[in-house]
């Protein structure tokens, strides 16, 4: 099969190649599937570059998220999955099988049916961050009535943070950087959108709400401060990104606020969490409450460049079309 793979950690044209490798056999529990599209998320370019410190066994297909068919099954699994529509999670964690490939092969749970209506692109574009949203959403408890601010609305988990806090019944403000992204995010259903640039940004969104409930951070060091002036006894921070330097923690300012931080990355949550997240997700997508951000596609042959596209932090979901 075709299939794009890295050897060893480094700059995109570097390492990355598109070749032939043995198409994998589904063993006990696991399935085949015939990718027909494959996200790329920020977590595979950090992997690739060697920014997270993993190694690289014999050679590494990359990708966590894809979607498309199960052609085959291993033992153990549900013959009747032959033919399955679906959309799938952590390919690559701990395994070489990811999703830049015409074929990738996954355990069972990981395989998650994708409705018919639903399109192989919204498919591929879940998995990391739709679950990422979720356990950032609903770890602390429900949302329903309460007020939820999403910093980075533009981006992949802020779309599925603000659409998922939507459909629980939650009152949402994103925050944003400029008018492109203004828009997509009030597309995906916030009540308010709010530039964190303006000079009165604290004061739009404590008129939203004096106090948030939650809020999805996206980049603790950047936007403590605004945070925390919207901070009381209820809120949770909860942070998934790691980019930039670390934050100061102002403890007395925390200790203030009574305000609660929480940590959240996928590899480090347990089988429990990630299978709830993920029913969330499917619960969602099922009612239609789950939608697309803007697609760019590329080509297999040109993965090396939908990497860059990522590292340049482009708007929208890069996918590669095997």
């Amino acid at each position: 099969m075709r299939a794009a793979v890295y050897r060893g950690t480094g700059a995109a044209r570097d390492v990355l190649r598109v070749e032939e490798v043995a198409r994998p056999d589904p063993g006990p529990g696991e399935v085949l599937v015939r990718v027909h599209a494959s996200g790329v998320n920020p977590t595979d370019v950090k992997s690739r570059s060697g920014a997270t410190g993993r190694p690289v066994d014999e050679f590494q297909i990359p990708h966590h998220d894809g979607a498309g068919i199960i052609e085959a099954v291993g033992p153990g699994v549900d013959p009747a999955r032959t033919g399955e529509r679906v959309w799938v999670w952590l390919a690559a964690f701990g395994r070489r099988w990811g999703t830049a490939a015409e074929w990738t092969v996954v355990p069972a749970r990981q395989a998650v049916p994708l409705p018919d209506r639903v399109s192989f692109e919204l498919g591929a574009s879940l998995g990391v961050p739709a679950v990422t949203a979720d356990r950032c959403l609903f770890a602390d408890g429900p949302v329903a009535g309460k007020a939820v601010l999403v910093a980075g609305g533009a981006g992949a988990v802020g779309h599925f943070a603000i659409e998922l806090a939507r459909h629980a019944g939650g009152r949402v403000v994103a925050t944003v950087s400029g008018p492109e992204k203004a828009e997509l995010a009030a597309k995906a259903g916030a009540d308010l959108v709010v530039n964190y640039r303006d000079a009165d940004a604290a004061d739009q969104l404590t008129a939203f709400a004096p106090v948030m409930d939650r809020i999805v951070e996206v980049a603790l060091g950047a936007n403590l401060a605004l945070d925390l002036a919207v901070s009381g006894p209820p809120t949770v921070v909860v942070s998934y990104a790691a980019d930039g330097p670390d934050p100061v923690l102002p403890v007395r300012a925390c200790m203030t606020a009574n305000v609660t931080l929480r940590f959240v990355l996928l590899y480090g949550m347990t089988a429990g969490a990630l299978d709830a997240a993920v029913a969330s997700v499917s619960g969602a997508l099922a009612a239609g409450a789950l939608t697309e951000l803007p697609v760019r596609r590329f080509p297999l042959s040109e993965i090396a460049a939908a990497h860059e596209a990522v590292e340049r932090g482009v708007t929208g979901k890069v996918l590669v079309i095997p």
